[in-house]
């Protein structure tokens, strides 16, 4: 007994000299980030600026979106969201973190802790940096530009018109059909996009594909936002790991699996295909240029994210916002069908020339953009000059694509569907700047042009043949969690034929 208590008055002053060092410490990070830290002159909340844990709550909650722009319309055009991160909402920062090299300016890379490493580890077009990047870029750049994607049309074409047989179909055997066009915008992305990746359809709109390919390219996305918590803080790996329920896991590992049992197809067994398809002209290109089979596999799964659910996603908002909009949509439709005699007609070149659909599709990406969230880039050691301010080196810095759209100091109306900005005078104060929804500089979207033809193909076919009315239980559709890209609920419709 009298060990034991001589034991505890032993323990208890190295327990409070812990303790109190540990206060200490904690106080002092504290200080450092909110009096010391040359960030410290940016606003945002304290909690935000002394701990990533506001951040990280509103990642997981599935709100980052709301949190963002509410910090930047109560605090301005540049908020501090984390204690080495700044948020901008204004179109000058894009040429700042985004742009190319010049004289003194270096080029940023991607913040490695947001996107996590690739399935398999190996590099691809959008984590890699430097070298890996650009020789990704010089075999890539030839499958997306202009003169493949005229090779291509009747391909693409093939798939819309396949869309359209499926809606006739589903209307014609059931006049009353519900029908979900967020999951027809998909299986239609996904058939493109796996022909041009693979030369060879994943038949998902003929019925005999494997759909669950579809909800598992969005479970990887999602899977990757919550694995962030550990890439951040890496001391809760395990504790990141138990929030990812067991099937997401299963669904991610079937996502790549895929990719990859698509490319030893296209490679192993159809090596004598002539399509102008991306492994067809990557397999043509010069010996130090080739990708291995693992840097295959891993841009692979890449393309089959970034060229199927952000377009589907494009595609469903704009739906919506027209559905909601009778007015805007009834300008379109005269313009689709006033353009051509029959929907055979349809062709890139003319597609591009239409003004009004063109300008619905520009204020669809703003009012709803595929990728809503700021996607961060580290500033160099010496830091980099964003917006005329110095900023210190080893900082995160994004432009935030919803808060920037919805901001009122770039949009007159920031937040109506208004197609007529994009055309008409009336909005020649708008700054259009601001608007990049395929990024900026050296490391845009390279697959722009193909969804800009996917998009006004696709679009236009469904409003040449069809009469279209949204639902009553998806009114207010748009209100959804974000986890990188939008979680999208079903879009239901009902479909006439036009007469």
């Amino acid at each position: 007994m009298l060990l034991q208590s001589a034991s505890s008055l032993i323990h208890e002053p190295y327990i409070s000299t812990i303790a109190t060092s540990l206060i200490l410490i904690l106080v002092s990070r504290v200080y450092y980030q909110l009096f010391v830290n040359a960030l410290g002159k940016y606003p945002g909340p304290k909690f935000a600026a002394a701990s990533r844990i506001p951040q990280l709550y509103h990642t997981f909650k599935g709100d980052m979106l709301e949190w963002v722009s509410g910090l930047h319309a109560t605090h301005g055009n540049v908020v501090r969201v984390a204690p080495d991160e700044l948020s901008y909402a204004t179109g000058e920062a894009w040429k700042g973190i985004y742009g190319h090299a010049s004289a003194g300016k270096p080029v940023t890379e991607k913040d490695t802790r947001f996107y996590g490493p690739s399935f398999n580890g190996a590099p691809e077009i959008l984590r890699s940096n430097g070298p890996d990047h650009s020789r990704f870029r010089r075999n890539f750049s030839h499958a997306f530009s202009d003169r493949a994607l005229r090779e291509q049309q009747s391909l693409i074409c093939g798939y819309a018109d396949s869309l359209v047989d499926n809606l006739h179909r589903t209307i014609k055997e059931d006049p009353k059909s519900k029908i979900n066009m967020v999951r027809m915008f998909n299986l239609t992305t996904f058939d493109i996009m796996g022909d041009l990746t693979f030369g060879d359809s994943l038949n998902l709109l003929a019925g005999t594909g494997n759909t669950s390919w579809v909800s598992a390219v969005y479970v990887s996305v999602k899977t990757n936002s919550l694995r962030r918590l550990a890439r951040y803080v890496p001391w809760t790996a395990a504790i990141a790991q138990r929030f990812i329920p067991k099937e997401l896991k299963q669904q991610t590992v079937a996502h790549y699996q895929a990719s990859q049992e698509r490319v030893d197809k296209r490679i192993d067994g159809n090596h004598t295909l002539q399509k102008p398809d991306i492994w067809g002209i990557v397999m043509s290109q010069k010996e130090d240029l080739r990708l291995s089979r693992r840097e295959m596999y891993a841009n692979s799964q890449v393309f089959m994210v970034a060229g199927t659910e952000t377009t589907a996603t494009a595609l469903s908002g704009l739906l919506y916002h027209l559905l909601m909009t009778p007015e805007k949509m009834k300008i379109i439709i005269e313009e689709v069908r006033g353009t051509f005699e029959k929907d055979s007609d349809m062709d890139m070149r003319a597609l591009e020339r239409m003004t009004y659909l063109n300008a619905c599709i520009e204020e669809g990406l703003r009012i709803y953009p595929p990728v809503p969230v700021g996607l961060p880039r580290v500033t160099p050691d010496e830091g980099l000059l964003v917006c005329g301010e110095h900023i210190p080196g080893k900082t995160a810095v994004s432009v935030h694509h919803w808060a920037t759209y919805r901001s009122a100091q770039n949009f007159r109306l920031p937040d109506q569907f208004i197609p007529e900005r994009w055309i008409d005078d009336e909005f020649a104060t708008d700054n259009k700047a601001a608007f990049q929804p395929f990024s900026f500089g050296p490391r845009n979207c390279l697959g722009k042009n193909l969804a800009y033809h996917e998009m006004r193909l696709i679009l236009a076919k469904v409003l040449y043949n069809f009469e279209l009315s949204l639902l009553p239980e998806s009114i207010g559709w748009e209100k959804q969690k974000t986890f990188f890209l939008w979680e999208k609920k079903d879009l239901m419709v009902q479909l006439k034929a036009r007469k």
